[in-house]
Formats: C-alpha cells, structure tokens, sequence
C-alpha cells in the first residue's frame, strides 16, 4: 500500500469512471453487478490517466510493464477504501461525520458554510456518501485542508460501521432517525442500530457526538453509550438566524450548523452570514420562482418522516408568506421508494393525512399512491379533493405538460424520492 501512496502522491487525482478522465489521474477499475471496470483500464488510459488500479491480470496487455501503466491488486475496492483510510491518517486533520435518515446533505453544506468562515474545509461532494463516495471524498483532500467533513449513507447495517472504518471520524452527527430504506433496514429499530453504528465509533474513540436533546430518540441513543462525549443542542441553536432554506424542519439543520460552528470558533457575525448566504440547490429545500409559479423543490429524496415533515409545513403554510400575489397550494408528490413490505400502509398514512389539508389540488405519482387512492374507504374523500393520480412520471407528464400550463399564481410543492424525478416538471410551471 505504501507503494500506491506514493504513486498517488505524485498523481493525487483519482477517479472510478472511464468516461471522465482528468489528466493524470489514477483510474481505479471497480467491479459492479453488470459491467467490470477492468475491461476499461486501457481506455483509460488513453484517455490520459497515469495509472490503472486492476484487479484482473487479463486486463493487463502482455508485454506491459505492470508496475508502469498498471497496478494490480486483489481487490479494487478494498484497495481504494484502503488508500483512502491511508490518506485520511496521513491528513491528521479533525473530521465530522455526519449521518441520519434526513437532513444529511443540508446540514453538512450549512456546517461547511460556517465552518469556512475560520478553517480550510474539505466536504463531501454532492452525494458521495457509500462505499465507493467516501473513499473518493477522502482521497480528494488536497494537503491544507484543516478539516474534513463526511456525509454517510447507510441502506443497510453494517454500513456505517464499515465507512467510519475507513474514515476514522473524530466528530460525528446522527440529524434524525426516521423511516427510509426499510427494506434493507427492517424497521426503524434497524434505522436507529444503523445510525448508532457513528456513536458507537466515536464512544470506542474517544470522539465527540453533537447531539440533538429535544429529540428523545437521539437523546436515548446517547445516553446508551455511557462513554459517548456529547456536546448538547436543540432547536433554540438557530435562534435569530436567517436562512433561505424553506420548511421549518430545516431549523434543526441550522441548529446543527451553528452549534457545530460555535464549538469551533466561529465568531456570529460570521456564523450569520454564512448561514443567511448559503443558497440551496439541487432540488433540496429550494425555491424556483418561474414566470407563472413559486414551486418548492424537495424532491431530491423522500421517505416517510420527510415526507410529513414536508406536507405538515407546506399545510400550515399560507401562500402569501412567499408572494403577496400568490393565493392557493398544489401538491405534487411521487412516490417514497425503498419502503419495502411497510411502502403500502405508509402511502396510505401519508395519503390519509392529504385529504385532512387544504390544498387547492394534488397530483400523486407513482403506483404505490395510486393503489392506496383506488383503496375503497378512500375513493369517497378522495373524489371530494381536487386528486389526480399517474402509475408514472411518463403518463403524468403526458397529461400535466398541457394542463399545467394554465397553472398560475400558484404555490407549487414537489416532494418525492429521487428515482421519481419530480423535477421534470417544474419546465411546465
């Protein structure tokens, strides 16, 4: 391994997909279910790549110095995440995990927000948070950095265990435990054993858990591990604070940002602006005014807990909070995926709590809600709202890029999960 550091020291770029190669980056060929990284190391290669990891003597041409062009390994994978936990070692910079069944992403772009403010901070990019994302995030960590932060994703258990491995977090925050990928999961009991996997980590360590006391379930996690050093917060954190995150579910992730930022120096003035600067995007807590609409775009991913959090907002809303000239609501909700053998009695719970607001019209998308509007105790009150439902986003698109283009002055909501790809429609808003 110390001979592949080296390599990557002198070639710090690293990168997994053939298709995008930057120059002189080390091209590592992961194997997957349907293709095999392996068969690419060539093109790579001519591609500008200095080196090709392989786990495949085959894939390298004979007569070719192995110790040139290629560097063959057991196995890719394990290399990569190897080199990463090296690399992260060598760092021996402090490092924040974050993880929790919402509010991931936002909250670690809000704490890098802040935490730029006074240190040279490193994040995870995009979605980069699994078994591949993480190693990738720590191998990207230039020399300089002065602190790390690290998004974990976690579908089933075991996983978080494994990513702290690799990453050795110092720090660590579980945002929430709720109901999402249960089919890997099991039940939210599994949710909270996979999440805790962090506070586990960092109670063997010797590590910090920023900790959320107004939420029993966190609170009752951490009191768990009695050896667990706990810095304590609650909502009342983002006190004062302005943001441009929509939903007042995202005040705990503003919460998170300060008291993270505050534990690490980070004067209010500065921890104000920050979080007040910070733009969401990417579909996540985000407001797009087109010419005819405001439309609220959380579709990047949806789950159950996310999804109430989401509509119990959006219903309490009124829509002038956003433009004097705006009058009524629309829902726009796909399905929650990855829900398992719970995905039938959550779309109808969810279903059930629609037909108790105020919406001027819902549009369902997605087959599980579909089957729960056709249920036969529903069919009644859902004939009385305004409800639309579409198996598909091809079948809703057909029928809403017409009539949704008479759709105007409206306040428009978009929440689903990210295989439904809600934000297709916002170009008929």
């Amino acid at each position: 391994m110390s001979e592949l550091y080296d390599l990557y020291t002198a070639h710090p770029a690293v990168t997994t997909d053939s298709r995008h190669i930057p120059e002189g980056a080390i091209f590592f060929a992961l194997r997957g279910p349907s293709f095999d990284g392996n068969a690419f190391a060539a093109e790579a290669l001519r591609k500008g790549a200095a080196l090709a990891v392989v786990d495949d003597p085959e894939a390298i041409p004979s007569g070719t110095n192995p110790g040139r062009d290629y560097f063959l390994v057991d196995n890719v994978l394990q290399t990569l995440q190897e080199l990463a936990a090296m690399h992260r070692t060598r760092l021996g910079i402090p490092i924040l995990a974050i993880t929790g069944t919402n509010g991931k992403t936002t909250t670690k772009e809000l704490v890098h927000a802040v935490l730029s403010q006074k240190y040279r901070v490193y994040a995870t990019q995009g979605n980069l948070n699994n078994h591949i994302g993480v190693p990738l995030t720590l191998l990207a960590m230039p020399a300089g950095i002065e602190f790390g932060i690290v998004e974990m994703g976690a579908s089933a258990p075991g996983e978080i265990a494994a990513l702290c491995r690799i990453a050795k977090p110092d720090y660590g925050i579980v945002t929430n435990i709720g109901k999402a990928h249960l089919e890997g999961f099991g039940d939210e009991e599994g949710v909270k054993a996979a999440k805790g996997e962090l506070y586990d980590r960092l109670a063997a360590d010797g590590g910090v858990a920023f900790v959320r006391q107004d939420d029993a379930t966190l609170a009752a996690m951490a009191a768990q591990r009695p050896t667990l050093k706990t810095v304590r917060y609650g909502a009342e954190a983002a006190d004062g604070l302005k943001s441009q995150l929509v939903g007042n579910y995202n005040r705990f992730n503003i919460a998170a940002a300060a008291t993270i930022g505050r534990h690490f120096g980070v004067g209010e003035k500065e921890l104000y602006g920050a979080i007040r600067d910070y733009v969401p995007t990417i579909n996540r807590s985000q407001i797009i005014r087109t010419k005819n609409n405001i439309v609220i775009a959380d579709c990047y991913n949806a789950n159950p807990s996310s999804m109430r959090a989401a509509l119990d907002w959006f219903g309490k809303l009124s829509p002038y909070d956003l433009d004097a000239t705006k009058s009524e609501k629309i829902a726009i909700l796909g399905d929650m995926l990855e829900l398992g053998k719970w995905s039938a009695a959550e779309h109808r719970t969810i279903l059930e709590l629609i037909l108790g607001m105020d919406f001027k019209r819902v549009v369902l998308i997605g087959q599980e809600f579909c089957d729960a509007a056709a249920a036969a105790d529903l069919r009644e009150a859902t004939q009385k709202m305004s409800l639309m439902t579409f198996p598909d986003m091809d079948a809703a698109l057909f029928y809403l890029r017409e009539r949704l283009a008479y759709v105007k002055n409206k306040v428009v909501l978009l929440k689903g999960s990210r295989g439904m790809a809600l934000e297709r429609i916002v170009r008929y808003l």
